[in-house]
């Protein structure tokens, strides 16, 4: 039953992926199509790093620290701006 409910979420992963990836194909050219998904890639997986991190702090009771970069560094993680997130 759990593998079915993550192959739902991978399938709307998915799905959501390829939509935004045809709406952006008509307004953006071939050459350049790739740069574009390949930066939305990456800030989709810097968000995520940074609210896992986010959470590990929230867990270990380091509330104070969560607007510290340093927090996020010593793990690699990069630091995004509350209007970045």
């Amino acid at each position: 039953m759990a593998k079915k409910a993550a192959n739902n979420k991978t399938n709307g992963f998915e799905q959501n992926l390829w939509d935004t990836a045809n709406k952006l194909r008509g307004s953006v050219e071939s050459s350049e199509y790739k740069h574009v998904v390949l930066s939305l890639i990456f800030l989709k997986f810097a968000s995520d790093k940074f609210e896992e991190r986010r959470a590990e702090l929230l867990d270990e009771g380091k509330e104070k620290y969560l607007d510290m970069v340093e927090f996020y560094t010593m793990k690699n993680v990069f630091f995004l701006p509350e209007e970045s997130r």
